[in-house]
């Protein structure tokens, strides 16, 4: 596995992956739940990333609204079948997790879904900040929420 990281005007990004594609896309935010550690097998190649990274950048300029980049998270059939989902989310758009899973064909999996998106290893490519609890309220983000707060208002135009 490869990776780079590099600063943002939001934090700082780590990228992990390879042939077969993206694997991590960590926000390096120091909020949150998510615990990430760099692995020594892997291998500094910030070339390798050298077009994610500046269509995350577009991204983040708001110049940027769809993603072109393979993708290879590790992760449940389920769980797949989750950010797959999230994937067909438009930008700037907000459902929430009882949505998901009524487009998944089960009503009653809103709690599994919220599970797969806390596991979803490539944020804002695979965009678990557009899900929201089923009252329109912001809920868990694994960065953090002031990250997600920002994700929206960036994908609303407004400046943060």
């Amino acid at each position: 596995m490869y990776y780079t990281k590099f600063d943002t005007r939001l934090c700082e990004i780590i990228l992990v992956g390879d042939e077969k594609g993206l694997a991590h896309l960590h926000l390096n935010t120091g909020q949150g739940s998510r615990a990430f550690e760099i692995q020594d097998t892997w291998e500094l190649k910030p070339e390798f990333f050298k077009d994610t990274q500046s269509q995350i950048l577009e991204y983040l300029a708001g110049k940027r609204t769809v993603f072109e980049v393979c993708l290879n998270p590790a992760g449940t059939e389920f769980q797949k079948k989750v950010w797959a989902q999230l994937r067909t989310i438009p930008y700037s758009n907000l459902v929430s997790y009882g949505e998901i899973a009524k487009q998944l064909g089960n009503p009653k999996a809103a709690r599994a879904v919220g599970a797969a998106n806390g596991k979803n290893p490539i944020p804002f490519i695979i965009p678990c900040h557009r899900v929201v609890g089923a009252n329109g309220n912001l809920t868990g983000f694994a960065h953090g929420l002031a990250i997600k707060k920002k994700l929206i208002a960036l994908e609303q135009g407004q400046i943060f």
